[in-house]
Formats: structure tokens, sequence, C-alpha cells
């Protein structure tokens, strides 16, 4: 499944598509806990959080997400959307809940990552 296909069953926003929106996602994860996606994320992983904090951005530092989409109609600021562009990971927002939206990419074909 392509970021494209993600953001059409989710009705999303793109904040900052980063390299394109023709990019594999393999598999995705959502959490609020940034321990939780440091310990579970193993392979490259779309995430899908409510967090709009600057730690998500530097996640994809420590750990290969090619992609957040923010839910619940959560918006980053403007200083994390910028990180978020120095690194060229792509932004997405969603006004669907984090349950929603896992739902619906799960339904689509789009697998968990392994944890």
């Amino acid at each position: 499944m392509t970021l494209q296909e993600i953001v059409e069953i989710l009705e999303g926003e793109v904040l900052f598509a980063g390299s394109g929106l023709d990019v594999e996602v393999p598999c995705a994860f959502a959490s609020d806990l940034i321990s939780d996606i440091l310990m579970c994320t193993k392979e490259p992983t779309l995430l899908l959080t409510g967090l709009t904090n600057n730690q998500v951005i530097r996640l994809s530092d420590m750990i290969d997400i090619i992609a957040v989409i923010f839910v619940r109609g959560k918006r980053p600021l403007d200083e994390i959307t910028e990180m978020a562009m120095e690194r060229g990971l792509p932004l997405i927002c969603t006004d669907l809940t984090m349950y929603r939206s896992s739902g619906l990419l799960y339904g689509a074909g789009l697998r968990s990552c392994k944890i």
C-alpha cells in the first residue's frame, strides 16, 4: 500500500510529502507512548499517533519511520513540520480517531508491524 492510498483511506491532509506519496508502506504501528514506539517497531513503519511534540520527529532518527500520521485532528506546530522537512519525513493529518484509522488501514490490507 502506498502513502497516497493511505491518505485517501483516512481522508487525510498532507502537511509534507517528503520524497513523494508513492512510497510503499509495509506495516503500521499506532501509539501515543514514545516507549512503546521505540520498543515495538523493528522494521520500516508508518506511525499513527496523537503526539505532536518534537520527540515524535526525533524518533525517525532512531528507528525507521516511513511517515507520521497525526490522528484525532491534531496538527503539529510549524517548528515540528520544519524538523520533519529537514529529515524528509512525510507528515499527514486525519480527523479520524486512532482506533478508526487503524481499523480502516488494517481492513484495507496494511499489516501491523512485527514486535
